[in-house]
């Protein structure tokens, strides 16, 4: 009897003292969902992968007790091979938190799918304002940059120098056409005209029907509401036909510094682009800049930064929330500032919107570079209060 009393006290220790220590060993895991073999796969892709890799070493690589894992997957531009991931993510893989989500019709698919899943999803690379506006989620946030941002910087700039008659080039989904939509009004709202616009296939490989009908519509700026390969593949053709040479002016509304790199400055020279980041801004940026270029041989874009950015700041939220419960966590992202070399000043609203100051910049010539990556030039700080929507301006019923 005195050996099972003694027995059954033991368990009962063991038992309370496991109870007490709820967020003991519980860690976290985080999966990085993007383009890496597709249009995108230098705009995000790998290189996003890696960036999530560094802010995981940078923050301990350990949180609640636990080890922070990371998984990674391709979801090739297709919102229902995305979706299909995320849910195995979520309901088989203990996935805690999803990022990056390049390509706006795959970010807003998972992004509806983790508002059903009540789970944290932290979008970076897909631009649609929607993210935070109409579609946004308690759980749900929206990092680097969005089509507003882009709107305000490249168009507004564009537009108060004098090119005041667009026609667009239009990556035919949905990240296209809300770039297209958000950067007609600004045009409009500065004294521009849209003269006209026309649609293209996501990952095309002949502009040229394109390209002829905004040389025919004499506009001043023909607007490539288009990224990554596209972008590159668009502009180098409209160069072919003659389209700059005769006095329009391209305007790159998502050209990162991956694209330019792409291009070549002989072909990008020129081009007024509007970034979150750029390595060498100040000696913040410069610093993670160098690390990743040391590790990839590459210097990092605003999605790259921007997915460092956000794989931090997620960790200090469950940190500071001292569990990974998406309400916790999630109420810990929008208090906590966002000091870190990309979001410096930043803060998150209610809506999950990250603010941030943006930056305009022109593609230098090749006789201006000093070294590898050396490509911008800074014309203009957009402050962050500028560039993206106000909350009630949103769309946002939350």
């Amino acid at each position: 009897m005195q050996n099972s009393t003694i027995h059954i006290g033991a368990a009962v220790s063991a038992a309370l003292l496991f109870a007490a220590a709820p967020a003991y060993a519980q860690g976290v895991k985080i999966g990085v969902l993007n383009d890496q073999s597709g249009v995108y796969a230098d705009y995000g892709g790998k290189w996003s992968v890696e960036a999530a890799k560094m802010a995981i070493e940078d923050f301990g690589g350990s949180v609640l007790g636990g080890k922070i894992e990371l998984v990674s997957a391709d979801h090739q531009n297709k919102p229902d091979l995305g979706s299909s991931i995320a849910r195995q993510w979520y309901d088989t893989d203990g996935v805690d938190m999803i990022t990056e989500l390049t390509t706006s019709s795959v970010a807003l698919a998972v992004h509806e799918l983790s508002k059903t899943k009540g789970k944290i999803d932290i979008v970076v690379g897909a631009a649609t304002s929607r993210i935070t506006g109409d579609s946004c989620h308690a759980h749900g946030f929206h990092w680097a940059y969005d089509t507003r941002a882009l709107a305000v910087g490249t168009g507004g700039a564009l537009t108060k120098a004098g090119g005041d008659s667009w026609f667009f080039l239009t990556a035919d989904y949905a990240f296209g056409y809300q770039l297209e939509e958000d950067t007609s009004k600004i045009v409009t709202a500065s004294g521009g005209k849209v003269l006209g616009a026309v649609k293209h296939p996501l990952n095309a490989t002949d502009f040229a029907s394109f390209l002829l009908q905004a040389q025919s519509s004499k506009a001043k700026v023909v607007g490539l509401a288009n990224a990554g390969n596209d972008t590159i593949n668009s502009i180098k053709q409209a160069a072919e036909f003659g389209i700059t040479a005769g006095g329009q002016k391209l305007a790159g509304l998502l050209t990162t510094l991956a694209e330019v790199h792409g291009l070549g400055l002989q072909a990008g020279q020129g081009l007024v682009v509007t970034e979150g980041y750029y390595w060498d801004n100040d000696d913040r940026s410069r610093e993670f800049g160098e690390r990743f270029m040391k590790r990839t041989g590459r210097m990092p874009n605003m999605i790259q930064a921007g997915t460092y950015s956000a794989t931090l700041s997620y960790l200090k939220a469950v940190k500071a929330a001292n569990s990974k419960d998406a309400d916790a966590v999630a109420r810990k992202l929008k208090e906590l500032p966002v000091d870190d070399f990309f979001g410096q000043g930043g803060k998150v609203l209610a809506n999950g919107r990250m603010v941030h100051d943006m930056y305009l910049f022109e593609v230098k010539k090749p006789s201006e570079s000093k070294r590898p990556f050396d490509y911008y030039k800074k014309l203009a700080t957009i402050p962050g209060e500028q560039a993206f929507f106000k909350l009630e301006d949103s769309g946002c019923k939350l």
